[in-house]
Order: C-alpha cells, then structure tokens, then sequence
C-alpha cells in the first residue's frame, strides 16, 4: 500500500506539471505565439512526436518540464519570419497572461479536486456510534507523541485482533450504545488485566479480551482505537463554497509555510522538528512519504482517498504561489519584469517620450543564475533532511 502511496503521488506530480505546461501553452497558442516544444522532464528526449509546429515528448529525468515559445528572451535568436509570433512582440498584457497561466492550472486543479472531494467523498464528521474508525498501532510512550517507534509495544486492540469497522456493544459486561459511553467505560478499566470487549463484525457477535494500557500524560486505561468517522456528501453550490473557504485556508498556509522557510532550514535536522516550522516545509520526498503513510495506515478508503487528495491539492497551492514570487528564473520574475516593461512603457508615453522597449533580459542574467543554484541546493537539502530525518503523519 505504501508504494501504490508513491506511485499516485509521483502520478498526481506528473500531472501537475503537465498541467502547469499546458498553461502556458494553451494561452500562448490562444494569442497566436509560436510553440515549437512541449516536453514534460529535463535532459535526454526519452520519446517526442511533432504535429504542425510543436514537439511534444517526455524527456529522462522527470523534475518539471518545459514549453518553449519563440522569443521567450534576448538570448534566443528570432527567425525574421517568427518575429511577428514570438512572444516579445506581443502586448504586456498577453505575456502576463502566458506566464501566469501555469500557476492558474495549479489553482484550477486545486478548486476542482476540492469540488470533487465534497459531492464525491463528502466532509468528514465523527460518527457517534461505538464504532471503530482505525487501530492504533502502538502504545505510545506519551499522550503528545505522533508516530510509533520500534520500541513502542503493540497496542492492546492490536493485540485482541479488533478490527476498523468493529461496533463495539459492550464493554466488561455492560452495554455501550455511543462513543462517548465507549470513552468512558475504557477509561475506567484498570490496566494490565484482560477485559472483555463484545463486538459486532459482519453481523456477528464476538468477544474479545485485550489487556488495557497505561499511557504518561493520559487520563485513564488505553485501548488503542480511534472514533470512527461518517462523510456526508454535498450538493453543488454547497461544494463550490466548500471548494472556495478550504482552497483560501491552504492558501493562507502556504503563505506562512514560504514566510517560515527562513527559519525552517535550522529544524530541517533537528530531533523535533515535526513540532517546528521545518515540518511544514518538505520536498516531493517527503510530500511522496506522507502520500505512502496515508495509503499504508489502518483506516477506511473514504479516509486515505481524503489526505491523499489535500497533500495534492496543498501541494498544488504551494507551487502555484511559489512560482509566482518575483524571482527571476521562475515565471514570477518574468512576470515582474513584464510588468516593469508595462509601467515603463505608460509613463514614457505619459510624458511624450520614445517607448523604451523591452528590458535587456542579460543584465539579468547572472541574478537568475544565483537564484537558480539557491533553490537547487535549497531543493537538495530539503530532500535529504527528508531521507535522513522524515516527519510522518500522525497515527
């Protein structure tokens, strides 16, 4: 399960970048710029077709891709007989549109996959019924930890063989009807000392007898089971406002996330760093692991179909606003320079003087260059903090 995890992740990711090319290229062809690739990865063509004037192929290493249109910059010479359809040569606010058409996509995937989550699987709510909604897989050495460790013990639902699904009806012979009766029957059991547990499995009853725990910081025994949840589907306006309010929550997240991430790279290595801001900035390793853990953990589809979906969605905000920062090589920085040209070119025509023309992209150059190694080995360093020092969902 956890490697089909990483294969709908690496999927999803393909996806989106794909969908982020075709952004810019379907915006590009709308306004009639000449396209002559769209490749999705990096170095040696593994497979390209061409139809009219376009190749399309996949290339070997598959960390983003590309649209090439005619004109993109200085540094490419332009056929005399391009010169009308490349892209310095159209309006500024064309060439703003073409440049932030991919991060657009990213949103546009993001909204609909919303939209998608809330008439399809539904928002989740706790069910009140002594149902079981997943098995925790150990006892945890305190009420504040977040994952197992091999040195925690089994938990003792694990060890009984309760199951996701179980509705448990009573518990050390007296009748439970909600969770919160549940809670509290299990809470005032003492530990160490087998108690039965009646369940309802496939409409038969069964006994069990687990031997409750004790964990520091928590208030009463410990079963190792979590509340079980009920999704209700909505209707579509309801699910367009659902889509909006939720997209504007991760949009203001990945907002602190970039704001974080100065002072994230500190915690990347730490020993807590699950509980600090560098557990909130990861790389598609980390984003591939969590996308692992979701599918591996014991809990209903509806539930890993749901995280699955948000670490895509976030994930898909995230980019879309980080591509958008004006920096220079990212589509944000070209974007800040076409809007420069723009300002520029009013305020000359304001004062009745000769339209300066387009910025020389080559004085540029080198600040592109260093922004491109800083988020190289920024990129490379979040990938080995998360082979080397990973945060996992909680359990």
């Amino acid at each position: 399960m956890t490697l089909l995890g990483w294969i709908i992740f690496i999927f999803a990711l393909l996806f989106s970048i794909m969908l982020h090319e075709f952004g810019h290229f379907l915006s590009a062809k709308k306004f009639h710029m000449k396209v002559t690739q769209f490749f999705v990865g990096f170095g040696q063509t593994l497979w390209s077709w061409t139809r009219g004037e376009t190749e399309y192929g996949i290339k070997a290493i598959p960390a983003g891709g590309f649209v090439k249109i005619v004109g993109m910059t200085h540094l490419e010479e332009v056929e005399v007989a391009d010169e009308p359809r490349s892209f310095s040569r159209q309006p500024g606010w064309q060439r703003m549109i073409v440049l932030a058409a991919g991060s657009f996509m990213h949103f546009l995937l993001a909204f609909v996959l919303l939209f998608i989550l809330a008439v399809g699987i539904g928002q989740a709510a706790n069910s009140s019924q002594a149902t079981v909604g997943a098995i925790e897989p150990c006892v945890p050495k305190t009420d504040t930890a977040v994952s197992c460790v091999k040195s925690d013990p089994a938990s003792p639902a694990v060890k009984s063989g309760l199951r996701t699904g179980d509705k448990i009806i009573a518990l050390a012979g007296r009748p439970v009807h909600t969770w919160d009766q549940l809670g509290a029957a299990i809470r005032a059991q003492p530990a160490g000392t087998p108690v039965p547990v009646t369940v309802l499995r496939d409409g038969h009853r069964l006994t069990l007898h687990p031997s409750l725990a004790t964990v520091h910081g928590r208030n009463g025994s410990y079963l190792g089971i979590s509340q079980a949840v009920v999704y209700r589907t909505a209707g579509p306006i309801t699910a367009v406002r659902y889509a909006g309010t939720e997209f504007g929550t991760i949009v203001t997240g990945s907002v602190s996330a970039l704001g974080d991430i100065p002072k994230a790279i500190p915690q990347l290595f730490a020993k807590d760093r699950s509980s600090t801001a560098g557990g909130n900035v990861t790389s598609v390793v980390g984003a591939g692991e969590y996308t692992g853990e979701a599918f591996s953990a014991p809990v209903g589809w509806q539930t890993k179909v749901t995280v699955v979906l948000f670490i895509v969605i976030s994930l898909n905000i995230f980019v879309g606003l980080f591509n958008l920062l004006p920096l220079l090589p990212l589509d944000g920085g070209h974007l800040a320079v076409v809007i420069y040209e723009t300002i520029r070119s009013r305020i000359a025509r304001l004062l009745r003087r000769p339209d300066p023309g387009l910025v020389d992209i080559r004085k540029l150059l080198p600040v592109s260059v260093g922004v491109f190694v800083l988020l190289v080995g920024f990129g490379l360093l979040l990938i080995l903090a998360d082979v080397v020092n990973p945060v996992h969902i909680p359990q």
